[in-house]
């Protein structure tokens, strides 16, 4: 028994090096196929990596990607902004090429990054646009760094709390010991046969389009620290916006809220709604039968709408 108990035992060991040298492999593969597309600056002793398309005198943009993504993520967004005007994105710390800092980087962190990148790139008073995760980056920094922005629009993005866990895999990825052995077994190998259907859940019920994973570069998400800090920042994004929605009310900048009316991963009435009494100048496009991206279903029609809110901000300027 005592032969059989340690046998199974090697077993599993074997099998878990075997699944930890796989997903070494993985990372190192992942990153051939997918390298850096933009450039890198250091902004406040972190190195960022940075995509700027566009010139003109228009209104700047900084894009924000949201959770497991990167900047690649606006590759279809960008391009359509980038007319008059420079369109900034940025992988946020910890993602895509991004340095992530030894402590959580907190939104309003990242919000003071985004607008150092920006202003060392001399793009002064950008407008802010966070999707999903990124939208709790748009809020602080309406909250915290007003005075060095325009304004903010929340593509599908979450700026209210909720309660209980997103998903079982950011429990099993928070837990001591067990979530690091996790992340560097079983993410790449699992991540890879349940990538169409997790990608499929976040575009539904919209089509996903035929180069979606190869233009987003959503594998680079199953990388073992990748996937750790995201599931970071899923698992304190809640508590934070408990504690930073208070402050709403003293929003002075102008706010756009683009949201799908068939987004049930980052509900309206949750995350859209109950913002319009406490920050009353918000402007809202509601896009009919229009799930969590957007900017990937109707891209076109997004642009539209960002485009339209940063002349508007030329025009309050110029009065």
């Amino acid at each position: 028994m005592k032969t059989m108990v340690t046998g199974v035992l090697v077993l599993a060991l074997l099998a878990l090096v075997a699944m930890a040298g796989w997903s070494q492999w993985g990372k190192w593969r992942v990153e051939q196929r997918f390298p850096p597309v933009g450039d890198f600056l250091s902004v406040d002793g972190l190195r960022l990596h940075y995509r700027l398309m566009g010139e003109g005198s228009g209104t700047p943009l900084v894009l924000l990607h949201g959770a497991s993504s990167n900047l690649r993520d606006f590759s279809r967004l960008q391009p359509l902004l980038a007319q008059g005007r420079p369109v900034l994105a940025i992988d946020r710390p910890g993602y895509g090429y991004s340095q992530r800092p030894e402590q959580w980087p907190t939104p309003a962190r990242i919000a003071a990054l985004a607008l150092g990148a920006a202003e060392a790139l001399g793009l002064e008073r950008p407008v802010l646009v966070g999707h999903s995760w990124a939208g709790s980056v748009v809020m602080a920094a309406l909250v915290h760094h007003g005075e060095r922005m325009a304004g903010g629009v929340l593509l599908a993005g979450a700026a209210g709390h909720w309660a209980g866990s997103v998903d079982w895999t950011y429990q099993v990825g928070g837990a001591p010991l067990i979530g690091p052995l996790f992340a560097h077994t079983v993410v790449y190998p699992a991540g890879q046969a349940m990538l169409p259907a997790v990608v499929e859940r976040v575009l539904a019920p919209n089509p996903v389009p035929e180069d979606y994973v190869e233009r987003i570069g959503a594998p680079l998400a199953l990388r073992p620290s990748n996937f750790l800090h995201n599931v970071e920042d899923m698992n304190r994004l809640s508590e934070y916006l408990q504690s930073l929605s208070p402050q709403y009310a003293q929003i002075d900048q102008p706010l756009l809220l683009i949201h799908g009316t068939a987004d049930e991963l980052v509900p309206f009435w949750n995350h859209g709604e109950r913002l319009l009494p406490v920050v009353p100048q918000a402007q809202t496009v509601m896009l009919e039968g229009v799930g969590h991206a957007p900017h990937h279903a109707v891209p076109e029609a997004v642009a539209e709408a960002i485009d339209r809110f940063a002349l508007q901000q030329i025009a309050e300027a110029q009065r």
